[in-house]
């Protein structure tokens, strides 16, 4: 079985605090075969992990966590940035045209600026025929929520979304976090792991003791910090 972390940040996000080599290099520490780059609504660092990821022996698939009119969502297998702001459903279909499939992250959670979609937002999305074939899964575990109980939603929102892929996720803004959660497929390339997620063959796992709220706030606050002048220079070269 193969392990994907699918939505990790990077300072190419105002809110990451890794570079991109350092993502890379913790993600083939902890034993992950693929990774997916998902940075606030841009793709430089994705497409530049994407370039580097044969010198980290690690698998890396390009994406976005784009800002729609109704909440985050989550473009993987993208090269190309998608318009924020537009509706959930318009969102997914330009995301299919790009070449993409679509992940909803953290679906009802709440705090510290967590702009998620809601339920009926994503049952609407999957009612639609266009979107419900490019809207893959859901995040059903979210390592670093601040908002526990959301991840309980989730999982009961996934089980009435019968065909649908359950991942988990770090979305880690911090390289510490990358891997505390995990999907697990059969395989261990990308290519199987795209397969898995079409028919819903995937797995939630939770590696490592789950972080406090103050822990997880705490450590990104230093790192946010830190890595100040880093993130600056990416945002203004």
């Amino acid at each position: 079985m193969g392990l994907a972390d699918l939505h990790i940040h990077t300072i190419y996000s105002y809110d990451g605090t890794a570079s991109v080599p350092a993502v890379l290099t913790q993600a083939k520490q902890t034993g992950l075969d693929v990774i997916a780059i998902t940075d606030h609504d841009e793709i430089r660092g994705a497409l530049k992990a994407f370039e580097l990821a044969p010198e980290f022996g690690i698998e890396v698939i390009p994406g976005i966590e784009i800002t729609t009119a109704e909440g985050d969502l989550l473009a993987l297998f993208v090269t190309e940035s998608i318009a924020p702001g537009l509706s959930l459903i318009e969102t997914i279909l330009r995301v299919g045209e790009a070449g993409g499939i679509c992940i909803a992250p953290h679906p009802m959670a709440r705090g510290a600026g967590m702009k998620s979609l809601s339920g009926s937002s994503i049952i609407r999305a999957l009612d639609h025929p266009q979107a419900s074939r490019i809207l893959l899964g859901i995040e059903t575990y979210n390592a670093t929520a601040l908002d526990r109980e959301s991840n309980l939603l989730a999982q009961k929102l996934w089980a009435e979304c019968p065909g649908k892929a359950q991942v988990g996720n770090s979305d880690a803004h911090v390289v510490h976090a990358i891997g505390a959660g995990a999907t697990e497929f059969p395989g261990h390339t990308a290519v199987d792991l795209l397969e898995a997620l079409w028919i819903g063959a995937t797995d939630v796992l939770r590696r490592g003791a789950p972080m406090s709220s103050a822990q997880i706030l705490g450590s990104w606050a230093i790192q946010f910090v830190i890595s100040a002048p880093a993130r600056i220079a990416v945002t203004y070269p």
